[in-house]
């Protein structure tokens, strides 16, 4: 991956800045995706050298338009996402679920659909996909809780897309995987800003999905720790 080119949605923080930060000191040039101009500038300078600010909503198609400008790109890390409240679905209405899936589900078709024609141009494309264990059915099925009805659903949307590019993309030797970070330290929402661990961590795992060699596997779900994660 000499001279490889990374998008980072979302980077300004958390664990998409962890990411960012871990690829850079890879030797990458990355991009440090941020809907705030003034953010992503900021942690870009945070994070020094290989780092690029881009001012970049998922949700602003004009603003996907307009960062697909900066041409070349090897590894796009889908990383952007919100989470709003503790609910289950039957407390949740309508339009906070279209305010969630807008940046975890749609806004990662966007993305991912916009840098399409440069990654089929690299010669080692990666998609890695930020999801969460929340959004497996099988770890649902095997739990008492149903609250964040709208974040964990989105998730298993994503979850499917992952698993479907993987697919249409495979004759372009584009690889693409999820993986679940597990709960960290963030502002996600008010559980992981008490009780999260490092970001850092999770984000070695994404660094890890992000560089695979050739013979790496594709339309896989992987926890931040190597190991598999049930669809």
């Amino acid at each position: 991956m000499d001279n490889a080119i990374a998008l980072v949605t979302g980077a300004n923080k958390g664990i998409g800045k962890e990411i960012a930060r871990q690829l850079a000191a890879e030797g990458l040039t990355v991009y440090v995706g941020a809907r705030d101009a003034g953010r992503g500038e900021q942690a870009a300078g945070e994070i020094g050298s290989g780092a690029r600010p881009l001012r970049l909503d998922v949700t602003d198609a004009a603003g996907i338009a307009a960062a697909k400008q900066v041409g070349a790109l090897d590894i796009l890390v889908n990383n952007a996402g919100i989470s709003l409240d503790d609910k289950t679905p039957d407390q949740q209405d309508a339009d906070e679920f279209r305010q969630v899936y807008e940046t975890n589900v749609f806004g990662v078709v966007a993305v991912t659909n916009a840098f399409l024609p440069a990654l089929r141009r690299s010669a080692h494309p990666r998609i890695v996909n930020i999801s969460s264990s929340t959004g497996s059915i099988a770890v649902a099925a095997a739990r008492d809780a149903a609250g964040f009805g709208a974040y964990r659903s989105s998730k298993t949307a994503l979850n499917m897309l992952t698993v479907l590019y993987a697919k249409a993309l495979a004759a372009d030797g584009v690889k693409v995987n999820a993986l679940a970070p597990g709960l960290r330290r963030t502002d996600l929402n008010s559980r992981t800003a008490e009780s999260g661990g490092d970001p850092a961590e999770a984000a070695a795992g994404a660094v890890r999905l992000a560089l695979l060699p050739d013979s790496g596997p594709t339309g896989e779900f992987f926890s931040w720790d190597g190991t598999t994660v049930p669809w």
